[in-house]
C-alpha cells in the first residue's frame, strides 16, 4: 500500500528503489546532469520536422556538373534570380504557352540528417504555383528519388507518390511520399523533379514555378 508522507525528507546515504514516478513538470532541464549522454533512441519524436533544400543547389539533370540555366531550354527547368528585394530565387519551367506537352528537369543530391530516426517518415515538398495563367490542358509536378549506395550502385525509384496536378494560380504544398524501410542517418538520395506541361493556348503566359523544396523527415534530437 503506498503511503503518503508531507514535509521534505533528506538522506545521507544512497538511496534505491525499484522504480520512481514523478508528476508531470518536477524534472526540469537543470536536473540533468551535462554528462547525462542520453541516447538519441530515447528522446522524443518530432514528426516531419523541415530541411530546406537550396534552390541554388539543383543542376542539370542529365548534366550535373551544370548548374541550371538562367532560361529554360529543351528538356531543363531554369533558375530565376528575379530583382534582389523585390521577387525571390524561383525555378521555372518558363513561358509555355502553346507549346503543347513539354517535360523539364531538374536534380539534385540530399542527404538525411544526422538527427532522422531511422527507416521513419521521409517526404520531398515542392512548393509550386502557375504564373499569370493556367495551362488550358495540364500541368503536373513528379519527384523520383533514388537511394546511392557507397559503391554508386542505385536501386528503385523510393517515391511512392504519382506525379500531382498543379495547375492553379494559388501556391501549394506537394508532398512526394519517400519509402524509407531501409533508411538511416547520413544516406543519401539522388532526386530529380519534373515539371510536365501541356497548353494549346496563345493567350498570356503560362508559366510554371516551384518556389521551394524541403525534405521532411521523423527526428530524435
Amino acid at each position: 500500500m503506498a503511503q503518503k508522507i508531507e514535509g521534505d525528507i533528506t538522506f545521507t546515504g544512497a538511496v534505491r528503489v525499484g522504480s520512481i514516478s514523478l508528476d508531470a513538470g518536477n524534472l526540469t532541464n537543470s536536473d540533468i546532469a551535462s554528462t547525462a549522454a542520453i541516447d538519441r533512441s530515447k528522446l522524443a519524436q518530432d514528426t516531419l520536422q523541415p530541411f530546406s533544400i537550396p534552390l541554388t543547389d539543383l543542376r542539370v539533370h542529365d548534366a550535373v556538373q551544370t548548374v541550371l540555366p538562367g532560361t529554360p531550354a529543351t528538356d531543363d527547368l531554369g533558375l530565376d534570380s528575379g530583382t534582389f528585394g523585390t521577387e525571390a530565387i524561383h525555378v521555372t519551367a518558363g513561358d509555355l504557352k502553346a507549346a503543347g506537352a513539354t517535360t523539364r528537369y531538374a536534380r539534385c543530391k540530399i542527404a538525411l540528417p544526422a538527427e532522422y530516426d531511422d527507416a521513419e517518415t521521409v517526404n520531398i515538398r515542392v512548393v509550386a504555383k502557375m504564373e499569370t495563367t493556367v495551362a488550358d490542358t495540364t500541368c503536373t509536378v513528379d519527384v523520383e528519388a533514388y537511394e546511392v549506395a557507397n559503391d554508386l550502385t542505385v536501386g528503385a525509384d523510393l517515391c511512392t507518390t504519382a506525379a500531382t496536378s498543379m495547375n492553379s494560380l494559388t501556391a501549394a504544398n506537394y508532398d512526394f511520399t519517400i519509402t524509407a524501410t531501409s533508411l538511416e542517418p547520413g544516406d543519401e538520395l539522388d532526386v530529380r523533379i519534373a515539371i510536365a506541361c501541356n497548353d494549346g493556348a496563345t493567350g498570356t503566359a503560362v508559366e510554371p514555378v516551384i518556389s521551394s523544396i524541403k525534405l521532411l523527415c521523423d527526428i530524435k534530437g
